[in-house]
């Protein structure tokens, strides 16, 4: 059997000749998932024993983490906004760069908006909406069953279960018939928007992840050229439509959001990149 120092040592050297960026990091969250024990807790017990049984479990996941399995899916857990979310195979997994989304629709709206998530994935979005403004009303859209599935139980676990609808269905194809046309405050979407020649450069722990949440298409850009007009019909006067998109797409997303039409703003995320689209629906109702 090994001691906690041991199995962290073996496997961050496994991990490290692996080519993991984060070896000894990706070995502590995955010990500490199995052991229960917090980082603290890991080195506090620093000379202790593993069972049998938990050190087969721990060497498991390694060697699945050494094949490029994202630690995410191994855990089923990822942190975002603070809190814990359930993700597995079937949803990306949520990135931290999408926060500055979140905290930007915070800021932005009232009381008692109506928000529409689109693309949920696992909900991470829209339940971390639900969460920080307890008085908005949140419907949020997934073409996926299983991400919708996903997203349900995430927003059971975070107590916004009822607070939340989510809509099986192509991007706002799902709202159809519940009369939110010209009434809605608030569009959120993080649509896939890597170019689908791009896809073959990400690194092997993200092509594991469910290709159409990556793949935006040729220009990645396919789900948003379609969004955004049907966003125009759903959003009321000075509501507005928040895309986290590319570092390199910002002239093109420009492109689709006519100046006439739309009131563009471009906000970076820590690493001072682009990152986020906030376009606000014109006010003033074209005479045409």
């Amino acid at each position: 059997m090994s001691t906690v120092r041991e199995a962290l040592r073996k496997a961050g050297q496994i991990l490290k000749d692996s080519g993991a960026v984060t070896p000894a990091l990706d070995a502590g969250v995955l010990l500490g998932h199995v052991t229960g024990r917090s980082h603290a807790g890991l080195y506090r017990d620093w000379e202790s024993e593993l069972t049998p049984e938990a050190e087969a479990r721990f060497f498991m996941l390694i060697a699945r983490r050494e094949a490029g399995e994202p630690v995410a899916y191994l855990t089923g857990c990822k942190e975002f906004m603070g809190l814990d979310f359930t993700v597995n195979n079937t949803v990306l997994i949520p990135r931290p760069e999408t926060e500055l989304l979140v905290e930007t629709a915070i800021h932005l709206a009232g009381n008692d908006d109506i928000i529409v998530d689109v693309g949920t994935g696992c909900g991470a979005i829209a339940v971390s909406l639900a969460v920080f403004l307890p008085h908005v009303v949140i419907y949020a859209t997934d073409l996926s069953p299983d991400a919708i599935e996903t997203a349900r139980h995430n927003a059971v676990l975070h107590g916004v279960g009822q607070r939340v609808s989510f809509l099986q269905g192509d991007l706002l194809v799902p709202l159809a018939g519940l009369e939110l046309a010209g009434r809605v405050d608030l569009v959120t979407a993080n649509l896939p928007y890597i170019a689908t020649s791009e896809l073959g450069a990400l690194s092997r722990e993200v092509q594991l992840e469910p290709v159409a949440a990556l793949d935006g298409g040729a220009d990645g850009l396919d789900l948003y050229r379609r969004l955004i007009p049907a966003a125009a019909e759903l959003l009321k006067p000075g509501g507005r439509l928040m895309m986290e998109i590319g570092s390199s797409q910002r002239e093109a997303i420009a492109a689709l959001l006519s100046p006439s039409l739309w009131e563009t703003v471009f906000l970076q995320d820590l690493a001072g990149l682009d990152r986020l689209a906030v376009a606000r629906l014109s006010t003033v109702v074209s005479s045409q």
